[in-house]
C-alpha cells in the first residue's frame, strides 16, 4: 500500500508516491484520474489544490494557513466563491468577486481555474481518501517553522530538498518521465505533499484550522501538514 502527493505541473500533475520501504516514485499525470492507474494501491492521496468552494467569505483553511506561514503568507491565494470559477471570462469572474468578495480574483487564480475544477469533479470517483495540501504549510511542519527563503531561489531549493531527505523522501531516487515533465518547484511541492499524506494516514497530520468546517458534500475543508 502507498500514499502519493499531487501538485500540478505545466501539462498536467506530477505525483510523488511512497510506499514502505522504497525509494519513492514519481508519475507524470495527463488527468487526475490517471492517478487511479499510477497508484492502484494507494491509501492516501494529498493534492495541492483547493477541496470546499466558499460561496463568499474567506476560507478559514486559507486564514489558518497564512497565519501559520507568517512572512510565507503571500503563497497561499484565496479560494474564489465557485460562481466566481464558472464565469466564462476572467472580466466576468473579476466583476462577480468584487460582488461577492470586495476583491477581484488575480490572473493567477483564475488559471487555477480548469484545476479546481477538475479535481471536484473527480472527486466523487476518487479511488480513495483524498486531502488538502498546501506545500509551503507542509514544509514549515516538517521544518518546525516557516522555511527561511523562496523555493524560487537556490537557497530554499537546497533548504527544502534537504528537509525531505531528512524525513526519508529522496528526490534524487526517482526516475521517468515525470522528472521530465516537472519543474523543480513541481517535484518539491509533490513530494511535501505526500510526506503530508503519509501523515494523514498515520493519523498524525495537523489541520488547518483545527476544527475544519464541512462543505455540502460532508467533506471537511481544511488544509493538511
Amino acid at each position: 500500500m502507498s500514499v502519493v502527493g499531487v501538485d500540478a505541473c505545466k501539462k498536467g500533475w506530477i505525483a510523488v508516491e511512497l510506499r514502505d520501504g522504497a525509494p519513492p516514485t514519481a508519475h507524470f499525470l495527463a488527468h487526475i484520474d490517471d492517478v487511479r492507474r499510477a497508484a492502484p494501491d494507494a491509501e492516501v492521496i494529498a493534492i495541492d489544490i483547493p477541496i470546499g468552494l466558499p460561496s463568499a467569505e474567506p476560507r478559514e483553511a486559507d486564514i489558518a494557513s497564512r497565519l501559520q506561514l507568517g512572512p510565507r503568507r503571500s503563497s497561499v491565494f484565496s479560494t474564489p466563491p465557485r460562481d466566481v470559477l464558472l464565469a466564462e471570462s476572467h472580466a466576468l469572474a473579476t466583476k462577480l468577486a468584487v460582488e461577492l468578495t470586495g476583491k477581484g480574483i488575480s490572473q493567477q487564480s483564475w488559471a487555477l481555474r480548469s484545476r479546481i475544477l477538475e479535481v471536484e469533479e473527480w472527486l466523487p470517483r476518487a479511488p480513495c481518501a483524498v486531502v488538502e495540501v498546501h506545500p509551503e504549510v507542509s514544509f514549515s511542519v516538517m521544518l518546525g517553522g516557516p522555511a527561511s527563503a523562496s523555493k524560487k531561489t537556490w537557497a530554499g531549493m537546497v533548504e527544502r530538498v534537504l528537509a525531505l531527505a531528512a524525513v526519508g523522501i529522496h528526490l534524487h531516487d526517482v526516475r521517468g518521465d515525470a522528472t521530465i515533465e516537472a519543474v523543480t518547484d513541481d517535484m518539491l511541492d509533490a513530494g511535501a505533499a505526500a510526506w503530508s499524506a503519509s501523515r494523514v494516514r498515520a493519523g498524525k497530520a495537523q489541520s488547518f484550522p483545527s476544527v475544519p468546517p464541512r462543505d455540502e458534500f460532508g467533506r471537511a475543508i481544511a488544509i493538511w501538514a
